[in-house]
């Protein structure tokens, strides 16, 4: 059974369960209406099953390799990539005065969940592309943005991000590129970066490179660090790519998946670059693409988690194994209590995980078209939950559909394995998922739990009038709000590594407790099999929240008393 693009669950989301209805009635997304995203989302999930999803096993078995300094791509993925582009699905967001459509972002997290499924290894690039998009968009100047944005806009070009090098990992300020003026407003960039998504391909006219690197007077850290713009070819007077830049790929590096994506160490020596934003305020630049890429990679996990899923459902109908306990069963594994529960658990997560990254992206939007503090703090507080428990998502929701494969799934014919190597990657990269938990207690509770508190207000409001058609599944939720709203008063008043020591409890407390509120808000509005997952999730998985706050509250305690060395005993 090929990839189903779960377009209708889109719809059904946006009209009933995160407030995409809310854009239509601003100023800059009033044409943002529910039938024109039935239109895109119907036209992405086309391209995405028909086009896309045939290339998945070809990115794992003829991976993107290195010959003779060129970067050759798997088969078929200048064709996939062509289709993305001329649908226009690199630039749904983007300015339209530099040819983009517009669009929220909220209708691009769909496209690309609906991509990632499809061939993740592949969407991995118009994402980078994207962000990149945003980053210029918001910081380059407007000579920049003319001669760039459009060819990135089209796909003519597409776009990568470089922070990375041997010994600046999470620590960015570490970094020991330089950028020395050349006198006629470029500059010379020199130093290696690792870990470059589609750092090169076979495929677009032109790669552009967003590198942090560190000014003659840059003070160490990261307040020291400029962001610059370097492409691999040298626009000639025409805007069209000329000689080549002093850039090159010095290696793919070997990965456990995401074999189709060729990841690249960069070699740049005095390459020509171009100053994005102001000198030394890289970083503020580099994360407006990377609260981008953030959020797009919590979709890549829930992406994978979806194409689990399918695949595993489809095996279970299918195999034929033992003796069904089940009156009037099918005959085959799907009857066995056990794998039900998984597969049970496998559909509830992906619909929870997606629901929080879509009231994220509606969050994002509504910030950016009214200017709302409030608005804006609510996307600033999601996005770590939904990187993290997007791709925690992934990660379980793809190892379950291993399982249920049982020794099939160990066997790679099958792509089950696939999976749960290409998606291993989202937890990791984009800020480790324990950073993205740290950040969570951090820097987003710098307002005294307020915007956290504002959330848990409204998940209690949904359960009190849920109360009247689901007042055993809406109690549930209530409580389970208040218990995350004493945990996160407890939690503001405490030291910083006290924080950091039950950060991850937390994030994955919240995800539950949020998750539960939607799967709710969608048991009312649909009832029937919506009704039943929301009972699942509510009554076997949301009450680990509890057990998630016990751990929050032991803080630091307890963790630094046994040496290192003894841990090997």
């Amino acid at each position: 059974m090929p990839y189903r693009a779960p377009v209708g669950e889109f719809k059904f989301l946006l009209e009933n369960v995160v407030g995409f209805g809310r854009l239509a009635e601003t100023d800059r997304f009033a044409e943002a209406t529910q039938d024109v995203a039935d239109a895109v989302l119907t036209e992405a999930g086309r391209m995405c099953e028909e086009v896309l999803a045939p290339l998945q096993r070809n990115g794992d078995q003829h991976p993107a390799r290195l010959e003779n300094g060129v970067v050759r791509t798997s088969p078929g993925f200048a064709e996939g990539y062509r289709a993305i582009a001329e649908g226009g699905w690199v630039s749904t967001s983007a300015d339209p005065d530099h040819g983009g459509m517009g669009l929220p972002l909220t209708l691009t997290t769909a496209v690309n969940e609906m991509m990632g499924s499809a061939c993740l290894a592949l969407q991995l690039n118009p994402l980078m592309t994207q962000g990149q998009i945003e980053a210029l968009e918001h910081h380059a100047s407007d000579e920049l943005k003319a001669l760039y944005l459009p060819k990135l806009v089209t796909g003519e070009w597409c776009g990568t991000m470089n922070l990375t090098e041997p010994q600046a990992g999470s620590d960015v300020g570490a970094l020991r590129s330089k950028a020395e003026p050349n006198g006629d407003g470029t500059f010379a960039i020199s130093g290696q970066k690792i870990y470059i998504s589609w750092g090169d391909n076979d495929f677009t006219g032109n790669v552009c490179h967003l590198v942090l690197a560190r000014l003659p007077d840059g003070v160490p850290g990261t307040k020291g660090i400029s962001l610059f713009l370097v492409p691999k070819y040298l626009p000639d007077d025409n805007g069209n790519p000329g000689k080549a830049n002093s850039l090159r790929v010095v290696s793919l590096e070997h990965k456990t998946g995401l074999h189709g994506s060729p990841t690249c160490v960069m070699e740049y020596d005095g390459a020509t670059g171009w100053l994005v934003g102001r000198e030394h305020g890289g970083m503020a630049a580099m994360f407006t693409m990377m609260n981008n890429a953030r959020l797009g990679v919590g979709v890549q996990g829930i992406a994978v988690a979806e194409a689990a899923l399918q695949k595993a459902v489809e095996f279970a109908l299918e195999r034929k194994q033992g003796r069904s306990l089940v009156e009037n069963g099918r005959g085959t594994i799907v009857d066995h209590a056990d794998v039900r529960r998984m597969l049970m658990t496998m559909k509830a997560e992906v619909a929870a995980a997606r629901s929080i990254a879509l009231a994220n992206a509606v969050a994002i939007d509504m910030g950016n078209a009214t200017g709302d503090p409030e608005w804006q703090a609510r996307a600033a507080l999601l996005t770590p939950i939904t990187k993290a428990y997007g791709t925690d998502t992934g990660v379980a929701v793809a190892e379950l559909g291993v399982q249920v494969h049982g020794g099939m799934g160990y066997i790679e014919e099958t792509g089950a394995a696939q999976f749960a190597r290409d998606v291993r990657v989202t937890a990791i990269y984009e800020g480790t998922n324990g950073i993205q938990a740290m950040d969570l207690v951090g820097r987003k509770m710098m307002d005294g739990g307020e915007a956290a508190a504002r959330l848990i207000d409204e998940i209690e409001a949904g359960a009190e009038a849920a109360r009247g058609t689901e007042p055993e599944l809406a109690q549930a939720v209530w409580d389970a709000a208040e218990t995350l709203r004493e945990t996160t008063e407890w939690l503001v008043g405490e030291t910083p590594n006290d924080r950091f020591a039950g950060a991850v409890p937390y994030l994955k407390a919240f995800a539950r407790v949020l998750g539960a509120h939607y799967l709710l808000t969608a048991a009312v509005a649909g009832g029937g099999d919506r009704r039943t997952l929301a009972a699942f999730h509510i009554k076997r998985l949301l009450p680990e929240h509890a057990a998630l706050c016990a751990h929050v509250h032991q803080g630091a305690a307890g963790l630094y008393e046994m040496e290192p060395e003894a841990m090997t005993a």
